[in-house]
This record gives structure tokens, C-alpha cells and sequence, in this order.
């Protein structure tokens, strides 16, 4: 239900965005439900990205003016009409993508550049493994890679899911609940697994993805959704000589994020203007339905982003 509340004021180095449109993310589904509070500062409301306009420059806010068409990472606050973002986590509107859909760019260009690319460094010719190929993450990923010049592995749930990741340039696509990732990926890669893999499962795909990973892998953790604690085998590792990182976006301090959304701005924009990388989303609800399109990203049906656009 929709509450009425004050107006966020922009703070210093700050500006005020009407929104046009957010998304919804599995952690704003945590948050609902009690298990992932915003970080200190932030606002108290869901929607780590949106897309509006800008209405207001808080004192020290530079390179941007009233009126420019932008979109945002946040901390939280983007199922709202109005939302305070910091001027480093603003990127403009990419040509050729309207002002709703852009709302779906700024947590997955942020997430999967700064994991697949900035911290592993996915170099062309590399394999990459995509555990949920079809989500949001999962479709930009697969557009990434293939954009600077590697081959890409998707699991997904169904065929249909497979089939659209195909369709956005995956090379190996992998069901996850009839095939064994790790037996399926070897045999595509005559033997030497993943260079790079992007997890969203945590625990649950652990032993499994060190097993996947080619030597000199690079497994990137972004997500818990198969559990928080598992068992590593460490000897697997040291004899791969691979490396594990994990991270999240919401909780980091404002320079990791300005520089997250600098580098963003500078290589992910010009293949989404150039259109080799686009948005997808699977439908658009109106921000009061906001329920309804938390019960479709729970029941896992969809492809690519689901937005939430303001009547």
C-alpha cells in the first residue's frame, strides 16, 4: 500500500530524481521480508534502481542540471515518486533506450561489470558459467561477455529460458534441473571448465563450481539463494590455483560505487548506444501493483527484469 511521506531533501553532492521507473530485485524481496536492512544513512524504503528525471541539485552536486534524464544505483528508496541519489551514482539515459527501460540497467551493468570484469577480469577467448542465465544479471552477463569476445555457459531452468539465453549469443546452455553443470561443461570445453563463473547460489553450488573451474578460474559470488555456509575443498583449489571472490553492491562505500558506475559509464554505455547490449525486460507493472510483481520474481517465471513504472 502506498504511504504518504515527506519529500527526501538532496544532501550534499546530492540530486533530487523524480522517478519514472524502478526494478525489482531479489533483495528488495529480502528486505520485505526481514532479512536484509539497508544500510546505515540509506532510506528505509525498497528499490536499489531507477530511472526519472532530475528536479533538484543538492549543495556541491556537479556535472548534471535540472531536467537531464538519468538513471541511478541506489541504496534503497526507489519505489517512491521522489528519491535522493549521490551525483557519482547517476548515469545519463543510454541513446536508444527510452527512460522506462533504462531503469532496468543500473543494478546489472553495475553488478556484472564489477564482478565478471573488474574483479575477475574476463578476457576475450575466456569460457564464462552463468548460473540463472535468464535473470536479470544473467542476461547482461551473457551480452557482456559475448561483447568483448568470450564464450559463454548459461544453466537455466527450462527450455524456454535456455532458448531466450541463446538467443542473446550463449554458446552452452545447460539445464540445471536434468544435467549435471559440472559433467555438461566439461564436455563443452573438452575438459578445462569455466575461466570465470558468475554464482548467484552460494553454498549449495560451491564444491560444485571449484569443480567446474579451469585452472586459474575466478569463481565470483553475488548471491546466497542456495544458502550461506558450505564446505570448501581447499586442496581443489590450491591445485587449480583459483580464487574465490564475493561481494555486494547495496553496502559498499560511496567511492567503490562512484567508481563502479564511472567505469560502467565508460565501457558498458557505448556497446548499449553501439546496440550490442541492451535492457531486457519481461513486463512492465505499475508501481502501486508492487506485490504483484514481487509474487512473479519469487515464482521465478520470468526473463530479464521486471519494472515498476509510476502511473
Amino acid at each position: 500500500m502506498w504511504d504518504e511521506v515527506p519529500d527526501p531533501v538532496p544532501g550534499e553532492g546530492e540530486v533530487l530524481v523524480e522517478v519514472a521507473a524502478g526494478a525489482v530485485n531479489r533483495a528488495d524481496i529480502l528486505q520485505r521480508q526481514g532479512f536484509y536492512d539497508p544500510p546505515p544513512g540509506a532510506s528505509p524504503y525498497p528499490g536499489l534502481e531507477c530511472s526519472g528525471r532530475i528536479v533538484a541539485l543538492g549543495p556541491g552536486a556537479s556535472g548534471w542540471a535540472v531536467g537531464d534524464e538519468v538513471c541511478a544505483l541506489l541504496a534503497g528508496g526507489g519505489y517512491a515518486e521522489k528519491v535522493a541519489v549521490p551525483a557519482g551514482q547517476l548515469l545519463p539515459v543510454p541513446e536508444g533506450v527510452d527512460l522506462v527501460r533504462a531503469a532496468a540497467l543500473p543494478e546489472v551493468t553495475c553488478t556484472v561489470w564489477s564482478n565478471v570484469f573488474m574483479v575477475s577480469h574476463l578476457r576475450p577467448g575466456e569460457t564464462l558459467l552463468v548460473h540463472g542465465g535468464s535473470s536479470g544479471i544473467g542476461t547482461m552477463a551473457i551480452q557482456l561477455a559475448k561483447a568483448v569476445g568470450a564464450r559463454v555457459a548459461v544453466t537455466a531452468g527450462t527450455k524456454e529460458k535456455l532458448d531466450r539465453c541463446a538467443e542473446l549469443g550463449a554458446d552452452i546452455l545447460i539445464d540445471y534441473r536434468e544435467q549435471d553443470f559440472v559433467a555438461e561443461l566439461k564436455a563443452a570445453t573438452g575438459g578445462a571448465g569455466a575461466d570465470v563463473i558468475l554464482d548467484n547460489m552460494g553454498a549449495q553450488y560451491l564444491d560444485r563450481n571449484v569443480r567446474a573451474l579451469a585452472v586459474n578460474g575466478r569463481l565470483a559470488i553475488i548471491g546466497m539463494q542456495g544458502g550461506v555456509k558450505g564446505e570448501l575443498n581447499i586442496g581443489a583449489l590450491l591445485a587449480k590455483r583459483a580464487a574465490i571472490s564475493a561481494t555486494s553492491l547495496r553496502a559498499r562505500p560511496l567511492s567503490e560505487k562512484t567508481a563502479i558506475v564511472a567505469a560502467v559509464r565508460e565501457h558498458v554505455w557505448p556497446l548499449i548506444e553501439g546496440g550490442h547490449v541492451r535492457p531486457v525486460v519481461d513486463r512492465e507493472i505499475p508501481l502501486p501493483d508492487a506485490a504483484a510483481a514481487h509474487r512473479i520474481v519469487e515464482e521465478s517465471g520470468h526473463v530479464g527484469k521486471v519494472l515498476l513504472v509510476r502511473p
